[in-house]
């Protein structure tokens, strides 16, 4: 069964987790089963080392076990590849190598890859991960933006995704349209009442009224915020993590 969480993606250093963690446990009301998602970024291209203008936004992958090193967080890998990787099953277990033994989420920030590949390479690697599927603009796209062609995709992932992240941002800061996104939300709950749904899109500590229909709504959803924690509002710049703090602050009070 899924549990809420509050995230914040485009995590570096552990430090930077444990500062957050800090933060988060201070402000947490007892009764929250809440917890913290630590997201980090992995696209195809940092995963293999080519070079793009991610390279210095996203840590080397080298780096990310030690990330993942605390046991209290959702320690979550967003593995982002949106032009088909031919070898998707060997990356994918690539990626899941590098989260080392603290990793138990992956984010797939895709356009509907194949779930029986996804399931392949889960089984293969040994380990317990949650899958989070990124719905993004791209993926509505293909079911027309239509709710009960989404529930029909959905189907095929049942019993392997834990989350359904609906995303139009897709870490670029773009405001969520919390309403246009409610159809979506009331489909997956209806249908899939054991799947996790996750909101983003232009969340930060100013921004959070954004999802507050989905909130009054649905209210076990997740949250999950990137672009908006940089003050330039450059997704390249890094996370300000006095912003980030404040959010988490922000959000355990508006979130049950």
């Amino acid at each position: 069964m899924y549990k809420p969480y509050i995230g914040i993606t485009d995590f570096m250093t552990y430090k930077q987790v444990t500062q957050m963690l800090t933060v988060f446990n201070t402000h947490r009301s007892l009764e929250s089963q809440r917890k913290l998602h630590v997201g980090v970024m992995m696209s195809y291209k940092t995963l293999h080392g080519i070079e793009t203008k991610w390279s210095q936004a996203f840590p080397p992958k080298e780096t990310i076990a030690e990330i993942f090193s605390s046991k209290e967080t959702v320690n979550c890998l967003h593995y982002a590849d949106y032009d088909n990787d031919p070898e998707f099953v060997n990356s994918l277990s690539q990626a899941i190598f590098w989260g080392g033994t603290g990793i138990n989420a992956i984010q797939l920030d895709m356009v509907w890859p194949d779930p029986k590949q996804v399931e392949k390479v889960i089984r293969a690697s040994g380990k317990s991960l949650d899958i989070i599927l990124q719905v993004n603009t791209k993926a509505l796209e293909h079911v027309n933006n239509d709710p009960s062609k989404l529930v029909e995709r959905i189907k095929r992932w049942e019993g392997l995704t834990t989350y359904i992240l609906l995303d139009k941002s897709m870490g670029k800061g773009l405001g969520m349209d919390a309403n246009g996104l409610i159809p979506f939300a009331q489909a997956i709950q209806d249908y899939f009442p054991d799947i996790g749904i996750v909101a983003a899109g232009g969340l930060g500590p100013d921004t959070l009224h954004l999802v507050s229909s989905l909130v009054e709504m649905f209210p076990d959803i997740s949250i999950d915020a990137q672009g908006k924690l940089r003050p330039s509002g450059n997704a390249l710049d890094p996370v300000d993590f006095g912003l980030a703090g404040a959010y988490l602050k922000k959000a355990l009070m508006f979130l049950h």
